[in-house]
């Protein structure tokens, strides 16, 4: 038995491999075959033997079972009860994303025109993954999220495997969405491929797949990147549509605050107005993380009912953010 770190795609010929190298070895249920070739210290799991106590010979038959549920383990789909009006701004992402929704209500009705390959693109934290967790909880299909570094393995080859058996299930589960979080760790541009002798592996194998050469009906890809200039050329040219996700401006972070300071555990006596002011140039995230958070920690431990600006300014001071109006702050 074996999980998906070794994939055998010739299974006859792996069972001559095997004869070959255990040949005379007296095996048993539940014991353990050592690959001491192309994987040294590799073990096999002997499930059952007929008869038992048998040893290797050029008559033996092996029989190869695959543990898929290891396989599939880090390629499970998410279950999401964000909604796209949870999504503060970002109009024109959500109004370009429109055309992926109507696709996954009707996919038989686009046929060649169906939308394939999205790149969403902008600073982090302005509400890339959250956007795509509301487009497959508003049309309901599967999601899966992964981080991009989640599909580098250990070995040359291991990251390719993993690309081709995430689109081969998200195919099987479709129509889906496969949403690949900063793409850039596995596709980057030429010019930094030395930093990893697989990459033009990985690369050829993400095309592959956005090209359709293997049928992916009905899954959208969607990848991530703050920074798109650092992504290989061919990767960005299969890109169908790039979308550009903003800092949100004076209204959008007033609304962004009321959201969440509607939600805190604690009173507060805070001044949106002036948040609004000193948040500019903030992403969402900043917001609710490094401001409202740490505020709310901060007045927490020191046994506050309520959450004052004292607390906002010991969370800017303690997150070294860059405000836009210190000195007014507490005018």
């Amino acid at each position: 038995m074996m999980d998906n770190t070794l994939e055998i795609t010739d299974k006859s010929l792996f069972e001559q491999y095997a004869r070959d190298q255990w040949l005379g070895m007296e095996i048993n249920n539940e014991s353990y075959l050592f690959d001491q070739k192309i994987i040294p210290d590799f073990a096999f799991k002997v499930i059952s033997v007929n008869p038992e106590n048998s040893i290797i010979s050029e008559n033996t038959k092996i029989d190869i079972i695959i543990d898929e549920t290891a396989k599939d383990s880090s390629l499970k789909s998410t279950q999401s009860n964000v909604k796209l009006s949870d999504v503060v701004g970002q109009r024109n992402a959500k109004n370009k994303i429109k055309v992926i929704e109507k696709y996954l209500e009707e996919p038989e009705s686009f046929g060649i025109w169906a939308p394939k390959n999205v790149l969403f693109y902008g600073n982090p934290g302005t509400g890339k993954t959250m956007l795509v967790k509301g487009l497959a909880s508003e049309v309901d299909v599967p999601l899966y999220l992964i981080k991009a570094t989640s599909l580098i393995g250990d070995h040359v080859g291991d990251a390719a495997s993993k690309i081709h058996d995430l689109f081969e299930k998200a195919s099987k589960n479709s129509p889906s969405i496969i949403f690949i979080d900063e793409i850039d760790a596995i596709a980057l541009h030429r010019s930094f491929q030395s930093l990893r002798g697989d990459v033009s592996e990985i690369v050829n194998a993400l095309l592959t797949e956005m090209d359709g050469i293997t049928d992916n009906s009905d899954v959208i890809t969607i990848c991530a990147t703050n920074n798109p200039n650092s992504l290989d050329s061919a990767v960005r040219s299969r890109f169908e549509e790039e979308i550009e996700f903003v800092l949100p401006n004076d209204e959008e972070r007033r609304e962004i605050f009321e959201k969440n300071i509607s939600t805190l555990p604690l009173e507060n006596d805070l001044d949106i107005e002036r948040l609004v002011k000193i948040s500019k140039n903030m992403s969402g995230r900043d917001i609710k993380e490094k401001i409202l958070k740490t505020s709310l920690h901060h007045a927490i431990s020191n046994e506050k009912d309520i959450i004052d600006m004292s607390d906002i300014d010991y969370a800017i001071k303690s997150s070294k953010i860059q405000i836009n109006d210190v000195k007014g702050m507490f005018e």
